[in-house]
Parts: C-alpha cells; structure tokens; sequence
C-alpha cells in the first residue's frame, strides 16, 4: 500500500522538474483559481450544488456534494503541490473533473465559445493523467517517504 501512496515514479532529475513544474503550476491554478472561490461562496451555493449521477454519489446531498469537491479542488491541489500521495490525489481530482464535465456540464457545447463548456474541466483532467501514470517525480515528498532499494525500470 506504501508503494501505491509514495511511488514518486522516475528519479530522472530532467523529468523530475517538468513534474515538478506540472505539479505545482497546475496545483496552484486549481487551488487558487477554483477551489478558493468555491469555500468562498460556500454558504451562497451549497444549496443548488449540482450532485452527480453517478451510483452511491447521486445519493449525496447538494452541501456534501460541495464539500466533495472542494475537497478535490482544495485538498487534492495541495497534494499535488506537495507531491504527496500525488497518484490517489491526481485521480480523485481527475474524476472530480470528469464528473464536470459530462455531468455538470452534459448539455454545453465540448469547445468554449463564450458560456459555459467542458473544455476546460478537460483540461484539467489531463494534468491529472499524466501524474497518475508518471507519478510525483523525484522533487516530491513522496519521494523522501518513499526510497526504493533498488532501481527498476518499469513498475513490477
């Protein structure tokens, strides 16, 4: 299980900084950008949260379905930043933006064209893909908890 959590992925010191980079630039833009703003307005939208459709999710209440997400949005970023459990927190985000975009977001149109979209939920999501297959890097603090034995070349 400590592997799964701490893995950072590649050691490579070139590769480690454009993860690094990848992490903390899309962790903050995600932070800052849209999980502040949802703790913010909390209390103005909690109400009218849009809940998922999706098995045992759509049971939730508007105001969970909310603290769900700024869990994602605000928790999961700073994972991302840190580099902490940085594959669980990428996929959880990830699957807080797929659920934007195809259900939050079902009815707009894919590319933004002035209202609303799934686009950028998409773009979002990317970033995340990429951390889950490529892990933290070496930069990261899952790579001080985390130190292999030995070096391997692929995952085993």
């Amino acid at each position: 299980m400590k592997k799964f959590f701490f893995d950072c992925g590649t050691r490579d010191s070139i590769a480690s900084g454009g993860l690094l980079v990848l992490r903390v630039g899309f962790g903050l833009m995600m932070l800052i950008g849209h999980g502040w703003s949802k703790i913010a307005l909390f209390e103005e939208k909690k109400d009218t949260w849009a809940v998922p459709d999706v098995p045992l999710l759509s049971l939730m209440s508007p105001p969970v379905s909310m603290m769900m997400t700024i869990f994602a949005e605000v928790g999961c970023a700073a994972l991302l930043v840190l580099g902490l459990m940085t594959r669980p927190a990428a996929f959880i985000l990830c699957f807080a933006m797929l659920v934007a975009a195809f259900q939050v977001h079902a009815g707009a149109d894919f590319f933004m064209k002035g209202g609303a979209a799934k686009e950028p939920a998409l773009l979002y999501a990317i970033p995340c893909l990429a951390l889950i297959i490529a892990g933290a890097g070496s930069w990261s603090l899952d790579a001080l908890l985390y130190k292999e034995k030995k070096r391997r070349f692929f995952a085993d």
